[in-house]
């Protein structure tokens, strides 16, 4: 599957800017994590385009429909990050693809919010005010902390190096983020 067949599914399943910007946003993070532990670009980044594809329309059925989808055209690995990107699932992870998207879906949209309260946005954000946040329960409250752990657990990275690299991803592509000042 090409990236451009991906996009093609995801503007298929999702309208609105705010989940479309979620899913570019964690596009990019994965994309620049296979870079950087050599992994497969396009895979990593097409993982993280659609693992919420069907959730405006099928939010009941989410993950089951774009799962279908990409097992239908042959994407099994793909589809397995994305049909066990949620703990609580309780799906196996077998793959370092399936560790990453989990690490970086929730911490992401996380640190994406720790920007809109801040007046540099991005600009200056350090891992230490992230950690800090997620210790305040009330902000961005539906994001759940243990998920985050879980995920950097299981992929195996160190906290604070693990929210500075998402940080420099979207500080890189802040202004197609609209995270910038």
């Amino acid at each position: 599957m090409t990236r451009e067949e991906a996009r093609q599914i995801l503007h298929e399943l999702t309208e609105t800017e705010s989940l479309l910007r979620h899913a570019r946003s964690i596009e990019l993070v994965m994309e620049a994590y296979a870079k950087k532990l050599g992994e497969d670009p396009d895979e990593w980044a097409i993982a993280g385009m659609l693992h919420d594809a069907d959730y405006e329309k099928h939010p009941d059925r989410h993950p089951e429909i774009i799962v279908k989808i990409l097992r239908e055209k042959g994407e099994d690995k793909i589809a397995n990050a994305i049909a066990a990107h949620y703990t609580k699932w309780n799906r196996p992870y077998n793959t370092l693809l399936d560790k990453a998207l989990i690490a970086c879906d929730e911490l992401t949209g996380f640190i994406i919010a720790c920007t809109h309260v801040r007046p540099d946005k991005i600009n200056n954000l350090a891992p230490k005010s992230v950690v800090k946040k997620l210790k305040d329960k009330r902000f961005a409250a539906k994001v759940e902390r243990e998920e985050v752990s879980k995920g950097i657990e299981l992929f195996g990275v160190d906290r604070n190096e693990h929210i500075r690299f998402i940080i420099d991803v979207l500080k890189e592509n802040k202004e197609e983020l609209r995270i910038a000042p």
